[in-house]
């Protein structure tokens, strides 16, 4: 029977889960995702735990921060004059929105704070310093993708935090 090794394509359904039991992200419901093992794709524990597996295989497991985005950095979190935002913005906790690098590279932040002053974002990922359950399981494994190059989920894993 095949099993998963690096530079495979791999289609999966997941559901991933918070200590709470809240479902953050789920497959289900849409296509399986699908990912090229080694690619970079995915967080290092959520990779690791799919080496080995074989089609139709099943598995949860759970990872520990270290493991997924890592642990909050809260040099992360900085306040900008409000005079600093666009006029036409109105700021709200809890909005995310999108700050330039000096590179010109797009980093999304989470507004955490607003007054008349300054406006304060969080930088880290809003998974960073969680620990994630995931139930999954392997739809699909090959050489080549099956898939389009897009995420197979449809999710954006930059900022719902999935996989």
């Amino acid at each position: 029977m095949q099993k998963i090794e690096k530079n495979m394509f791999v289609s999966l359904d997941y559901k991933g889960t918070l200590t709470n039991g809240e479902v953050f992200d789920t497959s289900y419901g849409r296509a399986p995702l699908e990912i090229q093992m080694g690619a970079g794709q995915l967080i290092r524990g959520f990779e690791n735990a799919l080496l080995g597996m074989t089609l139709n295989e099943k598995k949860t497991f759970t990872l520990e921060p270290e493991e997924a985005y890592g642990h909050r950095d809260e040099s992360l979190t900085q306040a900008f004059p409000r005079a600093d935002v666009p006029p036409e913005m109105n700021p709200q906790v809890g909005q995310t929105v999108g700050l330039s690098s000096a590179d010109g590279q797009q980093i999304p932040a989470v507004i955490v704070a607003v007054d008349d002053q300054q406006v304060t974002v969080d930088l880290n990922h809003p998974m960073a310093g969680k620990t994630l359950t995931f139930e999954i399981e392997i739809k699909g494994i090959s050489d080549t993708p099956t898939q389009s190059a897009k995420c197979g989920s449809g999710c954006d894993c930059s900022s719902s935090g999935c996989c």
